[in-house]
């Protein structure tokens, strides 16, 4: 199954600080045929205005991965780490058992990000935050592991996180092919380009819309434009 989510179909709420579009449901958007998928929770398109951001507010029992894709945000939290995370890059923090953190947008231009917020296999915990830079030509014509709960993929590079997900990351030439090959058909994979335009089999998809695939052995993204494209693998 291949279900196509186009941008002007999500959730949206714009702050004016923040102009942010939900693919699940989140804060004051609901629809009840897109609150999870498997075990992702939330896949929000945020932009956040320069100077501005998310003041100190707490979370628990969730993996939270940040894909900067334009700009930079700066991470404060109640565990002591600060770290600043730019274009390209990735941070993770497990919110375990409690933690407060704040993100703030210090840079002289717009931050455009994805959130994307997991389920975690288990609850509590001490929570812990990480971030990483990830060459984009490392991920030329091929799937990178960016946050994973995988052993295997961890030991390559990826972030930690606790559950049996995988955040992967591609860039794909005009009329390239990847493929990517879950490790069985019932896995619950969303894909969203962050640029260009590609197809999910028959599927066009735009930036920014969001594809919903379950029950394929495997399935092949094909760019129509240059395209850099975030997928989610999970339970």
């Amino acid at each position: 199954m291949i279900e196509l989510r186009p941008f002007n179909t999500l959730g949206a709420a714009n702050h004016g600080w923040l102009d942010a579009h939900h693919h699940f449901s989140f804060a004051g958007y609901h629809d009840p045929a897109r609150v999870h998928w498997g075990a992702l929770r939330v896949w929000n398109d945020d932009t956040i205005a320069p100077g501005t951001g998310f003041p100190t507010h707490p979370h628990n029992d969730m993996e939270i991965i940040t894909y900067v894709r334009k700009g930079a945000i700066t991470h404060r939290d109640s565990m002591g780490n600060e770290g600043r995370t730019e274009a390209g890059d990735v941070q993770v923090m497990s919110a375990g058992n409690g933690v407060r953190h704040s993100e703030y947008n210090l840079e002289g231009e717009d931050t455009t990000l994805f959130q994307i917020w997991i389920i975690p296999d288990e609850r509590g915990g001490e929570p812990s935050w990480g971030a990483k830079q990830f060459s984009k030509g490392d991920r030329a014509g091929a799937f990178v592991p960016l946050a994973s709960g995988i052993a295997n993929d961890n030991q390559n590079g990826a972030l930690p996180i606790r559950s049996k997900a995988r955040v992967l990351g591609a860039t794909i030439k005009a009329g390239e092919s990847v493929t990517y090959t879950p490790s069985s058909a019932d896995r619950h994979l969303y894909l969203v380009p962050a640029t260009g335009k590609v197809r999910v089999d028959e599927v066009e998809a735009n930036a920014r819309d969001g594809v919903a695939i379950t029950q394929l052995e495997q399935v092949t993204i094909t760019a129509l434009e240059d395209s850099e494209v975030v997928l989610v693998d999970a339970a």
